[in-house]
């Protein structure tokens, strides 16, 4: 998503797709008493913005990094998946050796493919809205790893510091 897009989604009540200001706006601004001066000049500085936002967009653009639903499955679903959901051939073949029923598979298989089938849809669905779908989920998981392997430290201190276990957020021994 661009800088503009962000800020016309954060002023959207307020400004227009050109940055000026709504009608709606300017009548609620008059009915709290401000002036046809204050008004105008509250508009300028949206304005200003604005053209700022739009210029910066032009001369240096955010990088867009199109995700796949693929770079979010796991490393097993990776080994047992194409891209685009389908069963691997050779994943297949395992399965079948293991005892796995045509069934089940079919059924992982209609599964996975919803849940890429899904995927792309919002991905595109937010991409008409200037938002980049798979850049706001990677970045959420980022967040995620980071809250675990701090919630991980802190566990170690109070561990040290014999809290008590049932306080823990984790089992102690994590390796089971």
């Amino acid at each position: 998503m661009s800088r503009l897009q962000r800020w016309l989604n954060m002023y959207f009540k307020k400004v227009n797709s050109d940055g000026s200001l709504k009608a709606e706006y300017i009548e609620q601004l008059y009915s709290y008493g401000f002036d046809n001066d204050y008004i105008n000049e509250h508009g300028q500085g949206f304005k200003s913005e604005y053209e700022q936002l739009q210029q910066l967009d032009k001369k240096e653009p955010e990088p867009w990094i199109n995700y796949t639903a693929y770079d979010f499955f796991t490393e097993e679903e990776k080994q047992q998946f194409n891209g685009d959901g389908s069963l691997k051939p050779e994943y297949v073949k395992y399965a079948h050796s293991i005892g796995i029923s045509v069934q089940s598979l079919e059924e992982m298989e209609r599964r996975k493919k919803i849940e890429v089938d899904n995927y792309n849809k919002l991905s595109a669905r937010y991409a008409e809205q200037g938002i980049n779908f798979g850049e706001q989920q990677m970045q959420a998981r980022i967040t995620d790893n980071k809250t675990y392997l701090q919630r991980r430290k802190q566990m170690e201190i109070d561990l040290r510091n014999f809290e008590d276990v049932d306080t823990l957020p984790f089992e102690q021994d994590t390796r089971y």
